[in-house]
């Protein structure tokens, strides 16, 4: 059982059963609905998600031509689980996640659309918080 909710907390869930795949993906459209270098992403054919609250704030926006989707919070604009596939296909987003995940994830999938600056990204300077003071 895993537990999940969005940034303002208006939305919670909790996934039954494992998941099968975790990819980190590079493609365009998940930097785009990211704003970042990927999206990491969990896939289960098995699990189950149960919305506890704010199932009406859920919103979905489906990349015309494309298999993209993209579930988020309307009042914070978090990314959210979807089921896809017509139901075949539980897509969570590993950051929507408050319990701890056991699978690492599997593979970068479209390693090629990688920002240009997504490259050696280990060698930088680590902080472990924000780095400027208030």
């Amino acid at each position: 059982m895993f537990n999940g909710s969005c940034l303002c907390g208006d939305v919670q869930f909790q996934v039954e059963g494992e998941f099968e795949q975790f990819f980190l993906c590079h493609c365009e459209h998940c930097q785009k609905d990211t704003g970042s270098a990927h999206a990491a992403t969990l896939f289960s054919s098995t699990a189950q998600i149960n919305w506890l609250s704010g199932a009406a704030s859920i919103k979905e926006f489906n990349l015309p031509g494309t298999r993209h989707v993209k579930g988020f919070c309307q009042r914070c604009g978090s990314a959210l689980p979807t089921v896809q596939m017509n139901g075949r296909l539980l897509a969570v987003p590993a950051g929507s996640l408050d319990s701890d995940v056991t699978i690492r994830p599997n593979a970068h999938i479209f390693y090629g659309s990688r920002s240009n600056w997504d490259h050696d990204l280990n060698s930088i300077e680590q902080f472990q918080n924000f780095p400027i003071a208030e």
